[in-house]
């Protein structure tokens, strides 16, 4: 099932500012807020430093500036969470589509790459390896795609044959084409899977209920570039 969504219905499962979820998922973990501590400190100093060789003759543009880069380690998962729901936004078309799960199978895939010194003082690269759960969904019409996120304990509950929901984002009136693909949502255990929140979830759930089970289909799409998306 394929269904297009208006522009104020995919406004509002999309917003333009950061949800919530999204901005806790912006937050990330300690190192990341320790860093962007450090860059508040870094930007509150150089503000102290031009004003120092500068002179203080505009005060109160200073002290916006103080305050603004004193709290970039707290605006920054909103901006950063903007950011990449304007990843989604830039598609003029979005629609609805309700298939199920195919297929489920673990990865391992590479996060990141590091260099760091060994004992004897030599660089080696170090890679970070996350493990990831895939879930293949697909309808009768022959759509298929491939969701990744982290793997977590609440997914071992995932069954073939479930239900799967899920927006897809296109450039294409007809949504023949998709570009990309929201976060997962699994009714039957009212779990999401994904690597990123895209969708307000709440408004999900509320378009979900509203189309039910007896809305008119219309042809599967075709992916624009990959079959897996994070």
């Amino acid at each position: 099932m394929l269904i297009p969504l208006t522009k104020e219905t995919f406004d509002q499962v999309v917003p333009v500012i950061a949800t919530g979820a999204q901005y806790s998922h912006a937050w990330g973990k300690v190192y990341n807020l320790l860093a962007r501590l450090l860059i508040s400190l870094l930007i509150v100093v150089s503000i102290w430093i031009v004003g120092l060789i500068f002179g203080h003759g505009a005060r109160g543009v200073e002290l916006v500036c103080f305050i603004i880069g004193g709290m970039y380690w707290l605006w920054c998962p909103v901006y950063v969470a903007s950011v990449r729901n304007n990843q989604y936004r830039r598609f003029p078309y979005v629609g609805f589509w309700r298939g199920e799960v195919l297929d489920i199978f673990i990865t391992e895939e590479l996060i990141s790459q590091t260099q760091q010194a060994d004992q004897f003082g030599q660089l080696v690269l170090v890679e970070n390896i996350e493990r990831r759960i895939n879930l293949e969904v697909g309808d009768r019409q022959g759509f298929t795609a491939v969701v990744q996120a982290p793997v977590q304990k609440t997914y071992k509950a995932i069954r073939p044959g479930m239900v799967a929901e899920i927006l897809l984002f296109s450039k294409n009136a007809e949504l023949e084409r998709v570009g990309k693909l929201s976060d997962l949502y699994l009714p039957q255990l009212d779990l999401w899977v994904g690597d990123y929140p895209v969708v307000r979830r709440d408004i999900f759930r509320d378009i979900s209920n509203q189309f039910g089970s007896s809305a008119p289909r219309r042809r599967s799409p075709s992916l624009g570039t990959s079959g897996r998306f994070h």
